[in-house]
């Protein structure tokens, strides 16, 4: 029922009654309130009293000397004046409280379509923020699962430990690599990389029977855990430090090796 009455409220047909600017079904619905509900009642007697109220304080009563200046004026005439029976008549405050209240409403409809406006660009903002976050949790989400998936390779038994440490030429460098010969995944850990000139970078490559692999290159600023690629039968790895483009190992640019456990050992 409440939400019955905040939708006839709200539909401004008691206000549109008051002011007699209902058609005839309109006129019958809010009968039917008032004579239904007391809350509606209550409010109809309210209104009825506000337009009183308005329409008496905006009227304007004829001075009294008038009425005496027109007596005056028939007697100096002699005409003879047949003295009418006053009667009280009702104050025509009508429409004065009629362009009152329209006025009122004006500005009252006014106000709620700004509100409006505004409620709608909040809204937006709150939606575009959902959006927003509901993004953030699926990037959080995702990093999480990664984390979650590097973890279990970290915790895998067949997991193995390397660490590089630097010779003379990087001796602040220390690294980490973790192969799983089972599950034929390499990852390696950037602890620390000395900064080199802008035209060098540190390189990883792979020591196979014959030759070396370019596995990339290794970025300082990058700490967090990465995925490098798993080479069947390499006997070592070696990080070298390499002119920028430079696709050719040799073993005087290396600054820290170390070598892979064996299969069968």
């Amino acid at each position: 029922m409440e939400k019955k009455l905040h939708t006839f409220f709200q539909s401004g047909l008691l206000d549109k009654y008051i002011l007699d600017e209902t058609s005839t079904s309109e006129s019958l619905k809010v009968e039917h309130y008032i004579e239904t509900y007391p809350e509606v009642e209550s409010e109809y007697l309210r209104l009825q009293d506000n337009l009183e109220i308005i329409a008496k304080a905006n009227a304007v009563e004829a001075p009294n000397f008038v009425l005496d200046s027109i007596l005056n004026e028939i007697e100096e005439d002699q005409t003879p004046v047949v003295q009418l029976e006053t009667r009280k008549r009702r104050t025509p405050w009508y429409s004065i409280a009629a362009s009152i209240v329209a006025l009122l409403f004006a500005g009252g409809y006014y106000m709620k379509t700004q509100q409006n406006k505004e409620l709608l660009q909040e809204n937006q903002v709150v939606v575009d923020e959902i959006f927003d976050l509901r993004s953030d949790i699926e990037n959080n989400n995702q990093k999480l699962d990664d984390l979650m998936r590097q973890f279990m390779k970290l915790n895998n038994p067949e997991t193995e430990k390397y660490v590089f440490r630097g010779n003379d030429r990087a001796k602040d460098l220390k690294t980490v690599a973790y192969i799983n010969a089972v599950e034929k995944t390499s990852m390696i850990d950037v602890v620390s990389l000395p900064q080199l000139p802008e035209n060098h970078t540190y390189q990883i490559w792979a020591e196979m029977q014959d030759r070396m692999v370019n596995l990339g290159i290794l970025d300082p600023a990058k700490s967090e855990l990465q995925s490098i690629q798993y080479i069947e039968d390499a006997l070592g790895l070696a990080i070298t430090i390499e002119p920028n483009g430079s696709k050719n190992e040799t073993s005087d640019n290396a600054v820290a090796e170390i070598t892979l456990k064996s299969k069968n050992n």
